[in-house]
């Protein structure tokens, strides 16, 4: 790897050497898999999954310990000791990966390698969320500290309408699900996984080709890839840390699914949340059970700003909102896509002027799971705030035009299980 600098003729993408579980030396695939790290909420999640296999990769995303750098140094010296006793192992040769997801609703491939950086002047990768300071900042501390990317990040890209199924990356793709895969694993979830190795040279150069045309939005891992970036700076030189681990997906050809990520706005409770909302909102009580309500809110957000609060055993819609709180609280510099985003609504209008809530740890937390949402808020005596997914379009519309959302206002998916392959740096 040597080149350095700005990527102008659009993805770079090339084969690395795969560190894989060695299925011999592991309980089951499927028990060593785990989400990305920032799905892992909550603490019995975390424990379920230390749980099910002593060398489950959660041990290396989200180590325990009492401070950053024992957590990071821990994770190195558990990476090294895996490999030294051959739980681990690095691939033969450099490769890209075909990598497949199905349940019953959906089936999700793609092509998992090392994508040269670039920036967002580039205009190559595409983010739409901002990043958290604190948590850029420790995951460059863990990268740093095992010199690995543990998790590879999922960036769509759309393939052009009259673009042959049977060229490209999609024809490589299509011909290589028909050979037998290097893995194959169930997880819990439902999900079935497989991976193939791509190592025929006309094959990689016919998705490098293809990949060299495209621009790609980032679906999940805006904090890795801010990682990625700032430890690129950190290495003068030319060499691996100038790429990052991806998939990439043509949503052309395999649409994600697009979910919200919820609130839990903790020391507000449900009575206050709603009490300071007079005159600002309209609200009703909604009946549930949970799939009902969120029915409720669908229809609600077709029509305008719409969020369901939770926690105190009931839901409540909230939506129409105020055109004069809107006014004053939303900043008027953005484009009318992002000024209207519930996600731009709730932090600028309700999170900092209404309820007047620090967006930091200790007073929100971001949750995937709508359930567990409402779980902890009924636990904790917490508000959870609801949100109502938005379209894929209009995210990529906004990040064309270099405009972020607030942080963690999309969950695309299905997301790629951790632990099927990783990246070693040492060994590119």
């Amino acid at each position: 790897m040597n080149t350095r600098g700005p990527v102008d003729e659009g993805l770079r993408l090339i084969p690395f050497r795969g560190l894989r579980y060695v299925p011999e030396r592991v309980g089951s695939l499927a028990a060593v898999t785990s989400p990305p790290y920032d799905v892992v909420v909550r603490p019995d999640g975390l424990l379920h999954l230390e749980s099910a296999d002593p060398h489950n990769i959660v041990r290396l995303i989200l180590p325990q310990a009492d401070t950053a750098s024992a957590r990071h140094q821990q994770a190195a010296a558990t990476l090294n000791r895996w490999l030294a006793e051959g739980v681990l192992a690095p691939d033969p040769e450099p490769a890209l990966y075909v990598y497949e997801q199905r349940n019953d609703e959906i089936l999700q491939r793609g092509v998992v390698g090392a994508l040269a950086l670039s920036g967002p002047a580039d205009g190559v990768v595409l983010p739409h969320e901002d990043v958290m300071a604190d948590v850029v900042e420790d995951r460059a501390d863990l990268m740093r500290t095992t010199e690995a990317h543990l998790e590879p990040l999922l960036l769509t890209y759309r393939s052009d309408a009259g673009d042959s199924a049977d060229r490209g990356a999609s024809g490589v793709i299509e011909r290589t699900v028909s050979r037998p895969p290097l893995l194959a694993t169930t997880t819990e979830d439902g999900f079935s996984h497989r991976l193939w190795a791509v190592t025929d040279p006309a094959d990689r150069t016919e998705i490098e080709t293809d990949l060299a045309g495209h621009q790609a939005l980032i679906a999940d891992g805006h904090h890795r890839w801010a990682t990625y970036l700032r430890l690129q700076q950190e290495h003068a030189e030319p060499g691996p840390w100038d790429f990052g681990l991806v998939l990439l997906v043509d949503t052309a050809r395999y649409p994600l699914r697009v979910r919200s990520i919820h609130r839990l706005l903790r020391g507000l409770p449900v009575a206050d949340a709603l009490a300071a909302l007079t005159g600002l909102f309209r609200v009703r009580t909604v009946e549930g059970p949970l799939p009902r309500a969120l029915d409720a809110l669908a229809g609600a957000a077709a029509e305008g700003n719409a969020f369901l609060l939770a926690g105190d055993g009931g839901f409540h819609l909230i939506d129409r909102p105020d055109e004069a709180l809107l006014t004053r609280t939303v900043p008027a510099d953005r484009p009318a896509a992002w000024r209207t985003l519930d996600a731009t609504v709730l932090h600028s209008a309700l999170l900092d002027h209404v309820w007047r809530i620090p967006d930091d740890p200790a007073h929100i937390a971001y949750i995937h799971d709508t359930a567990a949402a409402v779980e902890q808020a009924e636990r904790h005596n917490a508000t959870a705030v609801l949100m109502h997914p938005v379209r894929e379009e209009v995210v990529r519309d906004l990040a064309r035009q270099g405009v972020t959302m607030p942080r963690k206002s999309t969950s695309f998916g299905p997301k790629p299980a951790t632990g099927l392959v990783l990246r070693s740096l040492p060994l590119d």
